[in-house]
């Protein structure tokens, strides 16, 4: 982890596009007692950032090396082509490649969609960043494929978008180094995945000690407090079982024992029976 064994901190990266707000509210909510720290980087850079440490995972785009990291895909983008909002193509709600056939297309050097050059005639130049190519097309020279993400990212009031049906998408995963999969990972990982605090697939957590010693007190004096006296049970559960039985029950020497209840009107005998006359 980014932080000491006595501070424990969590650094999360991400790349441009990703909303990383909801899990780290999440985190914040689980895990009070360790900060998490975002980190913003780009597409090309979060590789490095992972590998040097300076993060303990990340929200990048996938592929990624899967020699070194691990990665958990989350979801899988729209692509969208980013034009002036008094273009044709905003007639219609979505488009194809082909219909975008005769149209410059700026492919900018941190484009994240993979294609070695976007169908199209290529623009003049090839912008530095997705920032740069979304300037050009405000210009009015050309257009831009971009993950829909990134073009609400960028957007201005002279621009739109529409969905390209056809185009190459982009996917966002949750990455981390192998080698380094510590017990914050596991719960950050269990956040994405959408796990309950308690669920038995993430890590729980442990009882406060108080409350064990409460359960085992509970356990042990549940079962009624049943002692056996004489080898017959004494008390039980509800108040427990009376000593001898009713209803003419015969002690020693054929006697009704004290308390039997007699058959004759309910009432009990007591003392030696009457002589005749």
């Amino acid at each position: 982890m980014t932080g000491s064994a006595d501070s424990p901190s969590f650094t999360l990266a991400y790349v441009p596009g990703v909303m990383p707000a909801k899990w780290v509210w999440i985190w914040n909510e689980r895990r009070p007692d360790v900060p998490l720290t975002l980190l913003q980087v780009t597409a090309a850079e979060a590789a490095d950032v992972l590998r040097e440490g300076r993060a303990d995972a990340g929200l990048v785009r996938l592929p990624v090396d899967r020699t070194v990291f691990s990665a958990i895909p989350l979801y899988t983008e729209t692509t969208v082509v980013v034009v002036p909002k008094d273009h044709v193509v905003t007639a219609a709600d979505e488009v194809t490649l082909d219909e975008l056939a005769d149209e410059v297309v700026f492919h900018p050097l941190d484009d994240v969609l993979g294609w070695e050059q976007p169908p199209g005639e290529p623009g003049f130049e090839r912008p530095a960043t997705t920032q740069d190519a979304v300037e050009l097309v405000a210009a009015g020279v050309g257009l831009l494929y971009v993950p829909q993400s990134l073009a609400r990212l960028h957007h201005r009031k002279d621009l739109t978008y529409r969905p390209v049906t056809d185009a190459p998408q982009s996917s966002v995963a949750l990455s981390w180094p192998e080698d380094a999969t510590t017990d914050l990972v596991e719960d950050f990982i269990g956040i994405v995945r959408g796990r309950t605090v308690n669920s038995t697939r993430g890590r729980r957590p442990q009882p406060e000690a108080g409350k064990a010693e409460s359960t085992a007190s509970r356990r042990a004096g549940g079962k009624g407090g049943a002692r056996k006296t004489g080898g017959k049970t004494a008390t039980g559960r509800g108040g427990g079982k009376a000593t001898g039985r009713t209803g003419g029950a015969k002690g020693r020497g054929g006697a009704p024992r004290s308390g039997g209840a007699a058959k004759s009107g309910g009432a009990h005998r007591t003392g030696r029976p009457k002589r005749r006359p």
